[in-house]
Protein backbone atom coordinates (compact mmCIF):
# COMPACT_ATOMS: atom_id res chain seq x y z
CA UNK A 1 0.00 0.00 0.00
CA UNK A 2 1.52 3.34 -1.44
CA UNK A 3 2.55 6.14 1.93
CA UNK A 4 0.00 8.38 2.22
CA UNK A 5 1.45 11.67 2.15
CA UNK A 6 0.89 14.63 4.45
CA UNK A 7 2.02 18.13 4.85
CA UNK A 8 1.48 20.83 7.88
CA UNK A 9 -0.11 24.10 7.47
CA UNK A 10 -0.15 27.02 9.71
CA UNK A 11 -3.36 27.81 11.14
CA UNK A 12 -2.45 31.61 11.18
CA UNK A 13 -0.96 32.18 8.09
CA UNK A 14 -0.90 29.33 5.53
CA UNK A 15 2.80 28.45 5.87
CA UNK A 16 3.18 24.63 4.36
CA UNK A 17 6.10 22.47 4.92
CA UNK A 18 6.79 18.73 4.85
CA UNK A 19 7.30 17.80 8.88
CA UNK A 20 6.28 19.38 12.16
CA UNK A 21 7.44 22.47 13.79
CA UNK A 22 6.88 23.59 17.05
CA UNK A 23 6.87 27.48 15.50
CA UNK A 24 5.88 28.64 12.35
CA UNK A 25 9.21 30.04 10.54
CA UNK A 26 6.33 32.67 8.69
CA UNK A 27 4.04 34.11 11.54
CA UNK A 28 5.60 32.86 14.55
CA UNK A 29 3.11 31.21 16.17
CA UNK A 30 3.51 28.66 18.02
CA UNK A 31 1.83 25.04 18.32
CA UNK A 32 -0.33 26.17 14.85
CA UNK A 33 1.03 23.93 12.51
CA UNK A 34 -1.51 20.99 11.61
CA UNK A 35 -1.21 17.72 9.43
CA UNK A 36 -3.15 17.42 6.25
CA UNK A 37 -2.75 14.87 3.35
CA UNK A 38 -1.95 15.80 0.01
CA UNK A 39 -3.80 13.02 -2.02
CA UNK A 40 -6.66 14.55 -4.07
CA UNK A 41 -10.03 12.83 -5.20
CA UNK A 42 -9.66 11.97 -8.85
CA UNK A 43 -13.48 10.86 -9.16
CA UNK A 44 -15.08 13.39 -8.95
CA UNK A 45 -14.06 17.02 -10.84
CA UNK A 46 -15.33 20.15 -9.09
CA UNK A 47 -17.40 22.16 -11.13
CA UNK A 48 -17.00 25.63 -12.62
CA UNK A 49 -19.49 28.71 -13.12
CA UNK A 50 -19.99 29.93 -16.60
CA UNK A 51 -18.45 32.71 -17.76
CA UNK A 52 -20.24 34.74 -20.16
CA UNK A 53 -17.94 37.74 -21.31
CA UNK A 54 -14.27 37.91 -21.99
CA UNK A 55 -12.14 40.07 -19.80
CA UNK A 56 -9.68 41.93 -22.15
CA UNK A 57 -7.18 44.16 -20.98
CA UNK A 58 -8.46 48.39 -20.97
CA UNK A 59 -7.39 51.99 -20.78
CA UNK A 60 -8.00 53.17 -17.25
CA UNK A 61 -9.55 56.50 -18.63
CA UNK A 62 -11.88 53.84 -20.69
CA UNK A 63 -13.45 52.45 -17.58
CA UNK A 64 -16.48 53.40 -16.45
CA UNK A 65 -18.33 53.38 -13.29
CA UNK A 66 -22.25 54.24 -12.48
CA UNK A 67 -24.35 54.33 -9.86
CA UNK A 68 -25.58 50.80 -10.24
CA UNK A 69 -21.99 49.23 -8.91
CA UNK A 70 -23.35 50.06 -5.14
CA UNK A 71 -26.71 48.44 -3.92
CA UNK A 72 -28.12 48.93 -0.51
CA UNK A 73 -28.94 46.24 1.63
CA UNK A 74 -31.94 47.98 3.57
CA UNK A 75 -30.33 48.42 6.73
CA UNK A 76 -28.03 51.73 6.93
CA UNK A 77 -26.22 50.68 10.02
CA UNK A 78 -25.01 47.97 7.59
CA UNK A 79 -24.72 50.14 4.03
CA UNK A 80 -22.63 52.38 6.71
CA UNK A 81 -19.76 49.89 7.16
CA UNK A 82 -19.90 48.51 3.79
CA UNK A 83 -19.40 51.84 2.63
CA UNK A 84 -22.15 52.84 1.08
CA UNK A 85 -23.94 49.49 0.55
CA UNK A 86 -22.69 46.45 -1.51
CA UNK A 87 -20.46 46.68 -4.57
CA UNK A 88 -21.55 43.91 -7.64
CA UNK A 89 -18.70 41.36 -7.42
CA UNK A 90 -17.29 42.31 -4.09
CA UNK A 91 -16.39 39.25 -1.68
CA UNK A 92 -17.41 39.84 1.70
CA UNK A 93 -16.33 37.94 4.79
CA UNK A 94 -18.23 38.25 7.91
CA UNK A 95 -16.97 36.99 11.46
CA UNK A 96 -18.61 36.58 15.01
CA UNK A 97 -19.00 34.82 17.83
CA UNK A 98 -21.56 31.54 17.80
CA UNK A 99 -25.23 32.41 18.44
CA UNK A 100 -24.26 36.33 17.67
CA UNK A 101 -26.79 37.02 15.25
CA UNK A 102 -24.67 36.39 11.87
CA UNK A 103 -27.40 34.40 10.24
CA UNK A 104 -30.31 36.98 11.46
CA UNK A 105 -28.34 40.03 9.80
CA UNK A 106 -27.14 38.46 6.64
CA UNK A 107 -31.35 36.26 6.26
CA UNK A 108 -32.76 40.51 6.89
CA UNK A 109 -30.40 42.24 4.65
CA UNK A 110 -30.99 39.56 1.71
CA UNK A 111 -34.71 39.76 1.99
CA UNK A 112 -34.10 43.87 1.81
CA UNK A 113 -32.16 42.93 -1.22
CA UNK A 114 -34.55 40.51 -2.82
CA UNK A 115 -37.84 43.07 -2.69
CA UNK A 116 -35.76 45.27 -5.01
CA UNK A 117 -35.75 42.67 -7.42
CA UNK A 118 -32.63 41.36 -6.78
CA UNK A 119 -31.84 37.72 -6.84
CA UNK A 120 -30.70 36.22 -4.32
CA UNK A 121 -29.65 32.20 -3.45
CA UNK A 122 -28.97 31.62 0.40
CA UNK A 123 -26.75 28.52 0.69
CA UNK A 124 -26.58 27.17 4.62
CA UNK A 125 -24.68 24.53 5.03
CA UNK A 126 -24.93 24.21 8.70
CA UNK A 127 -29.03 24.48 8.95
CA UNK A 128 -31.71 23.00 6.33
CA UNK A 129 -34.50 25.09 5.02
CA UNK A 130 -36.91 24.57 7.30
CA UNK A 131 -34.73 26.20 10.39
CA UNK A 132 -34.33 28.69 7.94
CA UNK A 133 -38.20 29.30 7.00
CA UNK A 134 -38.83 29.58 10.33
CA UNK A 135 -36.59 32.30 11.48
CA UNK A 136 -37.48 34.25 8.47
CA UNK A 137 -41.12 33.81 9.80
CA UNK A 138 -40.01 35.61 12.72
CA UNK A 139 -38.27 38.38 10.91
CA UNK A 140 -41.24 38.42 8.21
CA UNK A 141 -38.58 38.19 5.47
CA UNK A 142 -40.40 36.69 2.37
CA UNK A 143 -39.90 37.31 -1.38
CA UNK A 144 -40.03 35.88 -4.89
CA UNK A 145 -36.50 36.61 -5.71
CA UNK A 146 -34.96 34.57 -2.42
CA UNK A 147 -33.67 30.98 -3.29
CA UNK A 148 -32.80 28.67 0.12
CA UNK A 149 -30.52 26.00 -0.52
CA UNK A 150 -29.76 23.68 2.36
CA UNK A 151 -26.17 22.17 0.94
CA UNK A 152 -22.64 21.61 1.76
CA UNK A 153 -21.04 20.58 -1.12
CA UNK A 154 -19.58 23.66 -3.07
CA UNK A 155 -20.11 22.12 -6.45
CA UNK A 156 -23.61 21.36 -5.82
CA UNK A 157 -24.01 25.58 -4.65
CA UNK A 158 -22.31 25.93 -8.35
CA UNK A 159 -24.21 24.30 -10.35
CA UNK A 160 -27.34 26.21 -8.58
CA UNK A 161 -25.58 28.98 -9.53
CA UNK A 162 -25.24 28.52 -13.18
CA UNK A 163 -28.87 27.02 -13.67
CA UNK A 164 -30.46 30.74 -11.22
CA UNK A 165 -28.11 33.42 -12.27
CA UNK A 166 -28.27 35.13 -8.96
CA UNK A 167 -26.98 38.57 -8.48
CA UNK A 168 -25.79 37.79 -4.49
CA UNK A 169 -24.50 34.89 -3.00
CA UNK A 170 -24.91 34.03 0.54
CA UNK A 171 -22.77 31.31 1.92
CA UNK A 172 -23.48 30.66 5.21
CA UNK A 173 -20.73 29.00 6.43
CA UNK A 174 -17.20 28.98 4.91
CA UNK A 175 -15.86 26.37 7.37
CA UNK A 176 -19.16 24.16 6.71
CA UNK A 177 -19.18 23.97 2.93
CA UNK A 178 -16.27 21.54 1.16
CA UNK A 179 -15.00 21.01 -2.52
CA UNK A 180 -14.73 17.34 -3.74
CA UNK A 181 -11.99 17.73 -5.48
CA UNK A 182 -9.84 17.75 -2.15
CA UNK A 183 -9.74 14.65 0.45
CA UNK A 184 -9.37 16.34 3.89
CA UNK A 185 -12.63 17.24 5.50
CA UNK A 186 -14.83 20.52 5.96
CA UNK A 187 -13.28 23.32 7.60
CA UNK A 188 -9.66 22.71 7.14
CA UNK A 189 -7.23 24.78 6.26
CA UNK A 190 -6.68 23.44 2.46
CA UNK A 191 -10.67 23.45 2.19
CA UNK A 192 -11.29 26.89 3.41
CA UNK A 193 -8.71 28.43 1.38
CA UNK A 194 -10.07 26.29 -1.30
CA UNK A 195 -13.39 27.06 -1.30
CA UNK A 196 -13.11 30.47 -0.74
CA UNK A 197 -10.46 30.58 -3.97
CA UNK A 198 -13.41 29.55 -5.96
CA UNK A 199 -16.13 31.75 -4.71
CA UNK A 200 -13.43 34.93 -4.93
CA UNK A 201 -13.31 33.32 -8.92
CA UNK A 202 -17.39 33.16 -9.24
CA UNK A 203 -17.23 37.12 -7.74
CA UNK A 204 -14.72 38.54 -9.78
CA UNK A 205 -15.46 36.53 -13.46
CA UNK A 206 -19.37 36.82 -13.37
CA UNK A 207 -20.01 39.94 -11.26
CA UNK A 208 -21.78 38.40 -8.65
CA UNK A 209 -21.94 39.65 -4.85
CA UNK A 210 -20.89 37.02 -2.45
CA UNK A 211 -21.35 37.12 1.08
CA UNK A 212 -19.51 34.64 3.17
CA UNK A 213 -20.13 33.76 6.99
CA UNK A 214 -17.14 32.63 9.48
CA UNK A 215 -16.86 31.03 12.46
CA UNK A 216 -14.18 32.55 14.66
CA UNK A 217 -11.41 31.11 17.25
CA UNK A 218 -11.47 31.67 20.89
CA UNK A 219 -9.35 34.26 20.35
CA UNK A 220 -11.57 36.17 18.47
CA UNK A 221 -9.76 35.58 15.29
CA UNK A 222 -11.47 34.00 11.88
CA UNK A 223 -10.81 30.79 11.46
CA UNK A 224 -8.36 29.49 9.22
CA UNK A 225 -5.35 31.02 7.42
CA UNK A 226 -4.52 34.69 7.80
CA UNK A 227 -4.94 34.27 3.73
CA UNK A 228 -8.27 34.04 3.55
CA UNK A 229 -8.71 37.82 5.06
CA UNK A 230 -6.35 38.67 2.38
CA UNK A 231 -8.36 37.01 -0.16
CA UNK A 232 -11.28 38.98 0.22
CA UNK A 233 -12.42 41.95 -0.38
CA UNK A 234 -14.22 43.32 2.76
CA UNK A 235 -13.81 41.69 6.29
CA UNK A 236 -16.32 42.65 9.15
CA UNK A 237 -17.08 41.83 12.55
CA UNK A 238 -19.95 41.13 14.06
CA UNK A 239 -19.83 41.91 17.90
CA UNK A 240 -21.62 42.29 20.79
CA UNK A 241 -21.90 41.40 24.62
CA UNK A 242 -23.54 38.09 25.13
CA UNK A 243 -26.10 39.30 28.15
CA UNK A 244 -26.61 42.67 26.37
CA UNK A 245 -29.11 43.08 23.38
CA UNK A 246 -27.40 45.63 21.45
CA UNK A 247 -24.95 44.62 18.52
CA UNK A 248 -21.97 46.31 16.68
CA UNK A 249 -20.52 45.48 13.28
CA UNK A 250 -16.65 46.73 12.69
CA UNK A 251 -14.47 47.22 9.43
CA UNK A 252 -11.62 45.41 9.31
CA UNK A 253 -10.83 45.48 5.86
CA UNK A 254 -12.75 47.69 3.37
CA UNK A 255 -11.44 47.88 -0.20
CA UNK A 256 -14.45 50.10 -1.45
CA UNK A 257 -14.56 52.41 1.73
CA UNK A 258 -13.38 53.15 5.30
CA UNK A 259 -12.15 51.01 7.87
CA UNK A 260 -12.95 53.14 10.70
CA UNK A 261 -16.71 52.41 11.02
CA UNK A 262 -18.58 51.49 13.05
CA UNK A 263 -22.53 50.00 13.02
CA UNK A 264 -25.03 49.89 15.94
CA UNK A 265 -28.09 47.60 16.06
CA UNK A 266 -29.94 46.48 18.92
CA UNK A 267 -31.46 42.06 18.82
CA UNK A 268 -35.01 42.11 19.60
CA UNK A 269 -37.62 39.14 18.89
CA UNK A 270 -38.17 40.24 15.39
CA UNK A 271 -34.87 40.84 14.31
CA UNK A 272 -31.92 43.39 14.15
CA UNK A 273 -33.30 46.69 14.74
CA UNK A 274 -31.10 50.00 13.67
CA UNK A 275 -30.30 52.09 16.35
CA UNK A 276 -29.35 55.79 14.80
CA UNK A 277 -28.46 57.47 18.18
CA UNK A 278 -26.22 54.95 19.75
CA UNK A 279 -24.94 58.02 22.71
CA UNK A 280 -28.22 57.73 23.80
CA UNK A 281 -28.51 53.87 23.87
CA UNK A 282 -25.52 53.81 26.25
CA UNK A 283 -26.16 56.75 28.64
CA UNK A 284 -30.25 55.11 29.21
CA UNK A 285 -29.13 53.64 32.51
CA UNK A 286 -27.52 56.54 33.79
CA UNK A 287 -28.07 57.35 37.58
CA UNK A 288 -30.03 60.27 38.04
CA UNK A 289 -28.25 61.09 41.16
CA UNK A 290 -24.32 61.15 40.11
CA UNK A 291 -22.08 59.36 42.80
CA UNK A 292 -17.89 60.12 42.64
CA UNK A 293 -16.05 58.02 40.24
CA UNK A 294 -18.44 58.61 37.36
CA UNK A 295 -17.84 60.67 34.02
CA UNK A 296 -19.21 60.97 30.22
CA UNK A 297 -16.61 61.06 27.71
CA UNK A 298 -17.14 61.46 23.56
CA UNK A 299 -15.07 58.73 21.96
CA UNK A 300 -15.18 58.31 18.33
CA UNK A 301 -16.00 55.12 15.96
CA UNK A 302 -14.61 56.36 12.30
CA UNK A 303 -16.58 59.04 11.70
CA UNK A 304 -19.25 58.45 14.33
CA UNK A 305 -19.36 60.12 17.52
CA UNK A 306 -20.23 57.93 20.73
CA UNK A 307 -20.85 59.19 24.21
CA UNK A 308 -20.39 57.04 27.22
CA UNK A 309 -19.98 57.04 30.64
CA UNK A 310 -17.20 55.82 32.40
CA UNK A 311 -16.96 54.66 36.29
CA UNK A 312 -14.30 54.42 38.60
CA UNK A 313 -14.29 52.82 41.77
CA UNK A 314 -11.06 53.76 44.72
CA UNK A 315 -11.23 52.40 47.70
CA UNK A 316 -8.69 51.01 50.50
CA UNK A 317 -6.72 47.75 49.49
CA UNK A 318 -6.53 44.40 51.48
CA UNK A 319 -3.60 42.82 49.94
CA UNK A 320 -0.28 43.57 49.60
CA UNK A 321 -0.19 44.88 46.52
CA UNK A 322 -3.53 46.67 44.78
CA UNK A 323 -5.17 45.51 42.42
CA UNK A 324 -6.01 47.21 38.95
CA UNK A 325 -9.00 45.78 36.76
CA UNK A 326 -9.88 47.49 33.72
CA UNK A 327 -12.95 46.27 31.65
CA UNK A 328 -13.27 48.36 28.20
CA UNK A 329 -10.33 50.03 27.84
CA UNK A 330 -6.79 48.72 27.64
CA UNK A 331 -5.30 47.85 30.99
CA UNK A 332 -2.02 48.93 30.39
CA UNK A 333 -3.48 52.30 29.81
CA UNK A 334 -4.91 52.78 32.48
CA UNK A 335 -1.56 51.85 34.18
CA UNK A 336 0.12 54.89 32.58
CA UNK A 337 -2.93 57.50 33.53
CA UNK A 338 -2.50 56.43 36.86
CA UNK A 339 0.84 57.20 36.83
CA UNK A 340 0.42 59.93 35.74
CA UNK A 341 -2.10 60.63 38.12
CA UNK A 342 0.30 59.87 40.99
CA UNK A 343 3.63 61.95 39.76
CA UNK A 344 1.81 65.07 38.25
CA UNK A 345 -1.40 65.85 40.79
CA UNK A 346 0.15 63.85 43.45
CA UNK A 347 -2.65 61.58 44.15
CA UNK A 348 -1.31 58.67 46.51
CA UNK A 349 -3.06 55.64 44.55
CA UNK A 350 -0.15 53.01 46.28
CA UNK A 351 -2.58 51.89 48.68
CA UNK A 352 -5.84 51.78 47.16
CA UNK A 353 -7.56 49.19 44.62
CA UNK A 354 -8.75 50.58 41.72
CA UNK A 355 -11.77 49.32 39.12
CA UNK A 356 -12.28 50.95 35.21
CA UNK A 357 -15.61 50.02 33.85
CA UNK A 358 -16.86 51.17 30.52
CA UNK A 359 -20.81 51.47 31.02
CA UNK A 360 -22.49 48.97 28.12
CA UNK A 361 -19.74 47.38 27.37
CA UNK A 362 -18.25 48.35 24.64
CA UNK A 363 -14.56 48.56 24.07
CA UNK A 364 -12.53 51.95 23.87
CA UNK A 365 -9.45 51.69 21.38
CA UNK A 366 -8.60 55.46 21.17
CA UNK A 367 -6.42 57.77 23.69
CA UNK A 368 -8.92 60.35 23.56
CA UNK A 369 -10.68 58.67 26.53
CA UNK A 370 -7.20 59.35 28.97
CA UNK A 371 -9.08 62.39 30.65
CA UNK A 372 -11.88 60.42 31.06
CA UNK A 373 -10.64 57.93 33.14
CA UNK A 374 -7.98 60.50 35.03
CA UNK A 375 -11.02 62.62 36.14
CA UNK A 376 -13.28 59.72 37.04
CA UNK A 377 -10.47 57.92 39.19
CA UNK A 378 -9.53 61.47 40.97
CA UNK A 379 -13.17 62.02 41.91
CA UNK A 380 -13.92 59.01 43.12
CA UNK A 381 -10.71 59.03 45.03
CA UNK A 382 -11.42 62.56 46.61
CA UNK A 383 -14.81 61.82 46.92
CA UNK A 384 -16.40 64.54 45.05
CA UNK A 385 -19.07 64.80 42.04
CA UNK A 386 -18.20 65.93 38.30
CA UNK A 387 -20.51 68.33 37.18
CA UNK A 388 -23.13 65.45 35.42
CA UNK A 389 -23.63 68.54 32.33
CA UNK A 390 -19.98 67.94 31.41
CA UNK A 391 -18.47 66.03 28.78
CA UNK A 392 -14.42 64.76 29.09
CA UNK A 393 -12.43 64.65 25.57
CA UNK A 394 -8.92 64.41 25.81
CA UNK A 395 -5.62 62.67 25.87
CA UNK A 396 -2.61 62.74 28.39
CA UNK A 397 0.68 62.70 28.25
CA UNK A 398 2.94 61.26 30.22
CA UNK A 399 4.02 64.70 31.39
CA UNK A 400 0.59 65.75 32.18
CA UNK A 401 -0.63 67.83 29.47
CA UNK A 402 -3.43 67.39 27.92
CA UNK A 403 -2.95 66.52 23.82
CA UNK A 404 -5.64 66.94 20.57
CA UNK A 405 -7.92 64.54 19.54
CA UNK A 406 -9.29 64.56 15.65
CA UNK A 407 -12.82 65.19 15.08
CA UNK A 408 -13.64 67.42 17.98
CA UNK A 409 -16.38 69.33 16.32
CA UNK A 410 -18.37 65.99 15.81
CA UNK A 411 -17.84 65.01 19.05
CA UNK A 412 -18.95 68.34 20.90
CA UNK A 413 -22.21 68.32 18.66
CA UNK A 414 -23.11 65.06 19.77
CA UNK A 415 -22.68 66.10 23.06
CA UNK A 416 -25.03 68.93 22.86
CA UNK A 417 -27.56 67.17 21.11
CA UNK A 418 -27.82 65.38 24.20
CA UNK A 419 -28.36 68.16 26.27
CA UNK A 420 -24.95 68.70 27.78
CA UNK A 421 -23.73 72.18 28.86
CA UNK A 422 -20.21 72.08 28.98
CA UNK A 423 -17.36 70.28 27.69
CA UNK A 424 -13.49 70.10 28.62
CA UNK A 425 -11.51 70.01 25.79
CA UNK A 426 -7.80 70.37 24.61
CA UNK A 427 -6.72 73.66 24.52
CA UNK A 428 -4.24 72.86 21.41
CA UNK A 429 -7.58 72.01 19.68
CA UNK A 430 -8.51 75.11 19.83
CA UNK A 431 -10.38 77.58 18.51
CA UNK A 432 -13.19 75.44 16.55
CA UNK A 433 -14.79 76.75 13.76
CA UNK A 434 -17.90 75.79 14.24
CA UNK A 435 -19.25 74.92 17.57
CA UNK A 436 -22.49 74.61 18.94
CA UNK A 437 -23.62 77.82 21.33
CA UNK A 438 -26.19 76.02 23.52
CA UNK A 439 -22.63 74.33 25.01
CA UNK A 440 -19.57 75.98 27.07
CA UNK A 441 -15.99 74.40 25.79
CA UNK A 442 -13.68 74.99 27.92
CA UNK A 443 -10.14 74.44 26.76
CA UNK A 444 -7.01 73.05 28.86
CA UNK A 445 -3.75 72.25 28.71
CA UNK A 446 -2.64 70.43 31.63
CA UNK A 447 -4.54 67.45 34.04
CA UNK A 448 -4.62 69.32 37.24
CA UNK A 449 -6.72 72.38 35.15
CA UNK A 450 -8.38 70.02 34.09
CA UNK A 451 -9.39 68.71 37.40
CA UNK A 452 -10.70 72.04 38.34
CA UNK A 453 -12.56 72.84 35.69
CA UNK A 454 -14.79 69.95 35.98
CA UNK A 455 -15.89 70.13 39.82
CA UNK A 456 -18.54 72.56 40.57
CA UNK A 457 -16.72 75.57 42.98
CA UNK A 458 -19.15 74.19 46.21
CA UNK A 459 -17.08 70.77 46.13
CA UNK A 460 -13.48 72.13 45.56
CA UNK A 461 -11.13 70.13 48.26
CA UNK A 462 -7.92 71.26 49.53
CA UNK A 463 -6.26 67.96 48.20
CA UNK A 464 -6.66 69.32 44.66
Amino acid sequence: MAKIKTKWICLNCGYETTGYLGKCPDCGEWGSLTEEKLQKNDNKKGLTVNINFKSEPQLLKNIEIDDAMRFSTGLSEFDRVLGGGLVRGSLVLIGGDPGIGKSTLVLQSSGNIAKKGIKVLYASAEESARQIKLRANRLNVDSENLYIYAETNLDEIQTNINNIKPDVVIIDSIQAVYNSGLTSSPGSVSQVRECCNILMNIAKTCGITVIVVGHVTKDGMIAGPKVLEHMVDTVLYFEGERYKSYRLIRTIKNRFGSTNDVGVFNMEDDGLVEVTNPSELFLAERCESITPGSVVIATSEGTRPLLVEIQALVGPTSYASPRRVATGIEYNRVLQILAVLEKRVGLNLSKHDVYINVVGGINIQEPAADLGVALAVATCARNVIVDPETVIIGEIGLSGEIRSVRQLELRINEAAKLGFKKAIVPKASLPLKNSPKEIKIIGVSRLIEAIASSIPVKEMQNEF
